[in-house]
């Protein structure tokens, strides 16, 4: 069940991406000038967004035993939340590919990563507060959350101008806060996977296996930081995005097709390590979407 599973998600993710892009294609073809490149990459940030989500998906339906127990024990039921969410996943990966109903999807997506905050991971860390992992994992879906807010601000600010300022800030501070934690960890840690840093530690047959956590962690820091202060705030959220696009193509797709053949269970792991900084990728580049191009005017003032 698990292999068939991985094949659902790996399917999803294929088919969105080639939707996304193509429904994108036109906001692609128009970014140019100096930044050119990085403004191709924050055109696909709905798309890198839906993608992950979808990859998910299917593992809330038909998925390992983890997500059912990931509901907290207080709340009954545990089959139906896991379905329930599997079904809010793909309807938001659904309205983020096609550009429909965004402003409503992005801001129940932020509300959702908000609550598995709430209720499952910041109780996890509280319980144990000198595991780093606990935090990191906090810091992740709270990155998740506010990407999806950041979308919801940028597609509110003609209506509620307020509430899309407020939103836009709360996205820059959180991932600026995550961005310099996990460049910490990275620079203290660097034998573990980069980007999202977790358990995973990167196998030694990855070339430069240690040294892509010292870069993660040397792109992150200056970043978080420009993002802390609001200076070039959307070059370092874009930069953001590219490294984590970036990782998950190397190393975490080539852990991916390494793993070919291997046990079901090691696939599904790599499966997750790829939605996981693909979707953390996307929220950056929502928040880039999101803040002015000129580094002098910022949503602060």
């Amino acid at each position: 069940m698990l292999a068939s599973t991985n094949l659902w998600m790996g399917l999803a993710g294929l088919g969105y991406f080639a939707a996304g892009v193509f429904v994108s294609r036109k906001e692609i073809a128009a970014a140019r000038g100096a930044g050119m490149r990085l403004d191709k990459l924050i055109a696909l940030a709905c798309t890198f967004i839906a993608v992950p989500l979808a990859i998910f998906a299917p593992e809330h339906f038909v998925g390992p035993q983890f997500v059912q127990d990931s509901v907290p024990s207080y709340m009954p039921w545990h089959p139906f939340w896991a379905h329930f969410v599997g079904c809010a996943l793909l309807a938001a990966a659904t309205s983020l590919t096609l550009r429909k109903f965004i402003r409503l999807s992005s801001t129940l997506l932020g509300i959702m990563f908000l609550l598995f905050v709430c209720m499952i991971f910041l109780p996890g860390a509280l319980s144990d507060p000198k595991d780093r992992f606990g935090w990191a994992f906090v810091l992740r879906d709270l990155s998740f959350s506010a990407g999806g807010w950041a979308l919801a601000g940028l597609y509110s600010r003609a209506s509620s101008p307020l509430q899309s300022k407020w939103m836009i800030v709360f996205a820059r501070i959180v991932l600026a806060i995550a961005a310099i934690y996990y460049a910490i960890e990275q620079f203290l840690h660097p034998e573990f996977a980069p980007g999202v840093p977790l358990e995973k530690i990167t196998p030694a047959w990855i070339p430069f296996h240690s040294l892509l956590g010292y870069i993660s962690g040397a792109i992150l820091l200056p970043a978080g930081i420009g993002l802390a202060l609001d200076k070039h705030a959307r070059t370092a959220a874009a930069s953001i995005g590219a490294l984590m696009t970036a990782l998950t193509l190397f190393p975490y797709l080539l852990i991916l097709i390494a793993d070919h053949g291997a046990p079901a269970a090691d696939v599904n792991e790599a499966l997750n390590y790829i939605a996981d900084t693909w979707l953390y990728a996307g929220a950056a580049l929502a928040l880039a979407s999101a803040l002015p191009r000129n580094p002098s005017h910022t949503e602060t003032t």
